[in-house]
């Protein structure tokens, strides 16, 4: 039995969505298939991106999408040593990737009253070697996506959104994830949909689309838009077995579609109910005597946000380390922000990619910041009033 009262998650699978997995076992057709399609089908539409493809992962479409602006198939493609621009308050798997993929990241302050990305910091980190822009928006917030693009146009770069934290947000009116030529969205057990594991990426254009299929899938020209053109070329090989491409196994099976599709059809549904309970509990908080030793992260402006948890502040008198530890024992589990300012993890320095530039906000967040859960299924008054009474007693 776990010792909180109020977890990060809590179970976010309903009947109807084991019964959906459950039938594709009993179809004993259990790999990517059609389930997989439809939920790629389904994603593509709400979202009004024009290309859809799910993987195993968030992390996988990170990948993939750095990749993707390497590969030699693209008609203009990245270079080694081209540089990325990345928040420092970031996930692991958003960083790597570009390392992994020979680029280098540069490193760039955020917002705090927003968690994301400081555009004025962004635009100062310019040079002649940057090419792209990789954002992530922080627990379903955002920045200021019209500036952004702005900015994105003026210089001629690239932008990946990950969306993994901020599925159905929208910036006037307009779903995160279809701004940039690359998204990524992640299907992970506390996100805003679950199917266990799994995620998905986006592109703009069908080059690209055609270079994702082929990387998902070991490089393989199954699939393919031009797969007979490919198969007419290649005369002396196995049709079935022509690896046009490089390439990894980041597919998805059509279990963790099945799930993840029937959560998907209710995605607003849940955003509605995490938004309620989002407010009840903030209402009660500013009842209490915690309100102003505490900061709650509001939406920015012109975002309708689909929140991941409630993002909040430590006023800077209080001890972070002592407040986590007296409000866990009190039963509320909390983790940092991501992962707080990623540039003091131990594989930066291992890896040799510390930067002159002080990241003041980030550290702030770092040092006073963390999160609490926000459930998909309501939440009742006394959990409320529990929950209330542990920040009470943790202050």
């Amino acid at each position: 039995m776990s010792r909180f009262f109020y977890p990060l998650v809590d179970n976010p699978y309903r009947k109807k969505d084991i019964k959906k997995a459950i039938g594709v076992l009993k179809s004993f057709k259990i790999t990517s298939g059609i389930k997989t399609i439809n939920f790629e089908n389904s994603f593509k539409k709400k979202l009004k991106v024009n290309n859809a493809l799910m993987v195993n992962s968030g992390s996988s479409a990170n990948l993939l999408a750095l990749q993707c602006l390497i590969n030699p198939y693209r008609k203009k493609r990245l270079k080694k040593g081209d540089e990325i621009l990345i928040p420092s308050l970031c996930w692991s798997t958003s960083l790597w990737p570009i390392i992994q993929s020979g680029l280098k990241p540069k490193f760039v302050d955020v917002e705090k009253h927003t968690l994301n990305i400081d555009l004025k910091d962004l635009k100062s980190k310019i040079t002649k070697k940057t090419r792209g822009i990789l954002i992530v928006h922080v627990l379903g917030n955002s920045t200021n996506m019209s500036e952004l693009i702005r900015i994105k146009k003026k210089h001629n770069l690239y932008l990946i959104e990950d969306t993994c934290e901020s599925l159905g947000t929208k910036f006037r009116n307009k779903y995160l994830g279809s701004f940039g030529e690359f998204s990524s969205f992640s299907f992970y057990s506390s996100h805003q949909i679950s199917s266990g594991e799994g995620g998905m990426i986006c592109c703009k254009n069908q080059e690209d689309f055609e270079i994702l299929k082929a990387l998902r899938a070991h490089g393989w020209s199954r699939g393919l838009k031009n797969e007979q053109k490919i198969s007419r070329k290649n005369k002396h090989l196995d049709k079935r077995f022509i690896f046009y491409n490089s390439g990894f196994n980041l597919r998805s099976t059509d279990i963790a579609a099945s799930i993840g599709l029937s959560q998907f059809k209710d995605l607003d549904k849940f955003i509605k109910i995490r938004n309620l309970n989002r407010r009840k509990i903030i209402n009660e908080l500013n009842k209490s005597k915690v309100k102003k030793k505490i900061d709650i992260i509001k939406e920015n402006n012109g975002v309708k946000a689909s929140w991941f948890g409630i993002p909040i502040v430590l006023s800077n008198k209080i001890n972070k380390k002592l407040f986590i530890k007296k409000i866990e024992k009190n039963g509320v589990e909390t983790r940092p922000i991501i992962s707080g300012n990623f540039l003091n993890q131990p594989s930066i320095k291992k890896y040799n990619l510390k930067t002159n530039s002080k990241m003041k906000n980030a550290d702030y967040i770092n040092d006073y910041g963390f999160f609490i859960g926000l459930p998909t299924k309501p939440i009742s008054s006394l959990i409320i009033k529990k929950l209330v009474r542990a920040f009470e007693q943790s202050v």
